[in-house]
């Protein structure tokens, strides 16, 4: 009973909120659908109070308005509704998936019951009964006709359903794995990756190479010309390093100005090469602001650490490792590879 309940409060809330972001022009992101979950879900009265006082005095729903609504009432408990989220939207699709197999028990009893008219008409039936078998029969076909048209209009407007949940959660997982910035995966993509990485390494012994890459004097750029020109120092070091791997590669920004891009199937030599690639792109070109006057920013540059799986590895002992090389990178005077 419960998980109907749960099913049927999820589907509700889920035709409610999309509608209202769309109708608000606030985009569907993670964080702003955990807003608007708990809005319509009126788990969270405070937040709800918020919301509303926002709409009754014509607040445009911006992104610093929609942050500071997630920052107040949804942050610490943002993973838990996003992964509630998409794992009740899944039940819903599998209980409409059930549905549909249902649809099929009106054509098992037609055949059951001409199973039974045919004992019948063994046993010699006199006229009264035979009209009353023929009576039946043609009363079944009917039901079934009619339970055909009921079947087609039901399959088409399910069919409808699930097409539109499977693209919403698609949506969903889509924008909870990547980094709205610089459009690369993000840390919990990243950690993901490198969990199957893992266990690939231990059933296989399929070796795997972690980069980790901090941008160099970061902070002087925002300091120096402001956020917004941060911002593009980090999408350009984005695009430099997804031009510069490719296939199976994972590039993604692990927060900061700090990247991580993991190499399956790689040595220590092979993702030595490619780190280095990779610093080379991004040092070679000049980067200046403005169209008119132009500000030149000079070379960005970044410093790399690398390593290799080893036995005994998990996740953060393999992160562990690339770190320590970065910070030796960092050491050594920036906008170089170490690796270990």
């Amino acid at each position: 009973m419960h998980n109907t309940q749960n099913l049927e409060q999820t589907s509700h809330i889920l035709h409610l909120a999309l509608p209202k972001m769309a109708t608000l022009s606030i985009p569907v992101t993670p964080e702003n659908y955990a807003i608007w979950f708990d809005y319509f879900a009126e788990r969270n009265l405070n937040l709800k109070r918020a919301i509303d006082g926002l709409i009754a005095n014509g607040v445009q729903f911006t992104p610093e308005v929609n942050l500071g609504l997630y920052n107040r009432f949804i942050e610490e408990q943002s993973p838990e509704v996003i992964e509630n989220v998409q794992i009740e939207t899944q039940i819903l699709i599998n209980s409409l998936l059930n549905k549909i197999e249902q649809l099929n028990v009106g054509t098992e009893s037609f055949s059951t019951n001409l199973n039974e008219f045919g004992e019948k008409l063994q046993t010699n039936p006199n006229t009264d009964e035979l009209n009353l078998i023929v009576g039946s029969i043609i009363a079944e076909v009917d039901q079934v006709i009619a339970n055909n048209h009921q079947m087609s209009a039901s399959l088409e407007s399910l069919s409808d359903e699930i097409a539109n949940l499977k693209d919403e959660m698609e949506n969903l997982s889509k924008v909870a794995m990547t980094d709205e910035l610089t459009s690369l995966k993000n840390r919990r993509s990243y950690e993901l990756f490198a969990a199957e990485q893992m266990t690939k390494f231990v059933d296989t012994q399929t070796v795997c190479s972690l980069l980790m890459i901090d941008i160099d004097n970061f902070k002087m750029f925002n300091d120096t010309f402001g956020h917004l020109i941060g911002d593009k120092v980090l999408a350009y070091v984005a695009l430099a390093m997804k031009h510069t791997v490719k296939g199976d590669d994972l590039v993604a920004r692990y927060g900061g100005e700090e990247f991580v891009v993991m190499l399956p199937n790689a040595k220590l030599i092979d993702a030595v090469n490619v780190a280095e690639k990779i610093r080379e792109r991004i040092a070679l070109k000049q980067l200046s602001i403005g169209k008119e006057k132009k500000q030149n920013l000079g070379h960005i540059t970044v410093s790399i650490g690398v390593a290799t799986i080893q036995t005994g590895d998990d996740v953060d002992t393999l992160l562990s490792r690339a770190d320590e090389q970065l910070y030796i990178a960092k050491a050594a005077g920036k906008n170089c590879v170490k690796f270990g």
